[in-house]
């Protein structure tokens, strides 16, 4: 590993429920528990494996034509079992439109086979999800 291939946020509480995200080029997305308003950390899970997919996607498709369309649904379920809390059935669903003509067609054309390569090869962030990888907890004491 090396420093160029770390990536990091750091998680802020800024509220009862509430939670306020930076990462190192000092962005910052909120979210909440679900009770108020604003996004819930498995919505915001949600949306990253669909954003890394739509990003790989539209790399791959826009070098034809630019789309008149373009949105990722993705769904599942929670699940509360022995195992503890967990998401099943992740289905991510593309609808994307592109303009009549040459560019158009090979966009289409190419479509089925990036969505593919993002799902097999290229998208971190199912890719990490599909190896199950582990995640290690750990408590940093401040006294």
């Amino acid at each position: 590993m090396t420093a160029d291939s770390l990536r990091s946020v750091t998680v802020e509480r800024t509220g009862p429920g509430t939670y306020t995200a930076t990462n190192s080029r000092g962005d910052t997305v909120t979210f909440a528990t679900g009770s108020g308003g604003g996004f819930t950390p498995v919505e915001l899970f949600l949306a990253a494996i669909g954003g890394c997919s739509a990003a790989d996607v539209d790399v791959a498709t826009t070098r034809h034509a630019e789309p008149t369309g373009f949105s990722v649904s993705v769904q599942g379920h929670k699940a509360e079992d022995e195992g503890g809390n967990h998401m099943t059935d992740l289905e991510v669903a593309f609808t994307v439109r592109f303009p009549a003509g040459e560019g158009g067609d090979r966009a289409r054309a190419i479509l089925p086979r990036a969505v593919k390569t993002s799902h097999d090869k290229l998208c971190t962030v199912s890719r990490t999800v599909e190896a199950g990888t582990p995640v290690t907890v750990k408590v940093i004491e401040t006294d």
